[in-house]
């Protein structure tokens, strides 16, 4: 293999990583804050690609998927809200005993329920949405529109969240509450609510990696499982709680993918993470930005 066709698989397991760790980053956000495991987090992503697809197909047009993408993440930030307002607030005003236990058990429920919906709404069908753009090239790699699309769109995206949780007050309370929940109150803020926002913000990135990769994923009531999935090894890669880990993790996920198909075989893709993932928690149980829990 020439360093050519090198490049073009190098390029296209970063791409793909990019797009991954978009998914990762909403789960590593919301445990960062809240301490607990959303284990819908692939529903949310489903809930954004149904939206996108909805908007596209029936009010505006496929070549506005800019202005659906941001209703979509919209749409899901509001049910995110509520979600979190009815069903997960009780785990720290309700004097529930076993958060994570009770979070697993609600998270859960609103998978099945929220995959059951989509099924009876929309039918075990797959829809298939049109193209964003026109392929093109990006160096030395081809690639479809939508792929270029997704790519530029998570790159938007990461960049806005970066900037909000580093300039901005509400970032500073959010970095504040992942450093310490009790500590962030005696400043005066209110962590409830901010535990409302981060919920929110964490699925609406969930839902925006659906909308955006959509026409590639296709639309239909399980594609969220394969998201939830690798997202989930992403975290665990870079580091439980690791907003740096979950973009690195993603990246270094996609590399794997891409070189371990070109060069061992493409039928075992989902393998080669998991290979990726075991040799890392040998050597580093706690990722690769992970910190040690404080015992003292």
């Amino acid at each position: 293999m020439d360093a050519f066709i090198l490049s073009q698989y190098v390029l296209s397991g970063l791409v793909i990583g990019v797009i991954y760790g978009l998914m990762a980053l909403g789960i590593t956000f919301i445990y960062s804050i809240m301490k607990m495991i959303n284990w819908s987090m692939g529903e949310f992503y489903m809930i954004g690609s149904y939206v996108q697809y909805a908007l596209l197909a029936g009010v505006l047009g496929w070549s506005l998927w800019y202005v659906a993408l941001p209703v979509a993440m919209v749409s899901v930030f509001l049910l995110g809200l509520l979600v979190q307002r009815f069903l997960l607030r009780p785990m720290y005003v309700g004097g529930v005993e076993r958060r994570d236990e009770y979070a697993t058990i609600v998270t859960i429920a609103l998978m099945v329920l929220f995959r059951n919906l989509a099924i009876v709404l929309g039918g075990p069908n797959q829809y298939a949405p049109r193209d964003y753009a026109r392929a093109t090239t990006l160096v030395t790699l081809p690639i479809s529109g939508n792929r270029m699309v997704a790519l530029i769109g998570t790159l938007v995206l990461l960049a806005l969240f970066f900037l909000v949780i580093k300039t901005t007050w509400i970032g500073r309370a959010f970095r504040g509450a992942a450093q310490n929940r009790v500590g962030i109150q005696t400043a005066g803020v209110d962590v409830l609510r901010l535990d409302m926002l981060a919920f929110g913000v964490g699925v609406a990135l969930a839902a925006a990696a659906g909308a955006l990769l959509a026409p590639d994923f296709l639309v239909y009531p399980e594609n969220g499982a394969i998201s939830t999935f690798k997202g989930f090894e992403i975290i665990v890669i870079g580091g439980l709680g690791s907003i740096l880990g979950s973009i690195v993790g993603g990246i270094l996920l996609g590399v794997i993918e891409a070189l371990g198909s070109v060069f061992l075989s493409p039928a075992y893709k989902d393998l080669y993470g998991f290979v990726l993932l075991i040799a890392l928690l040998v050597f580093r149980p706690t990722g690769l930005f992970g910190e040690r829990e404080r015992t003292v």
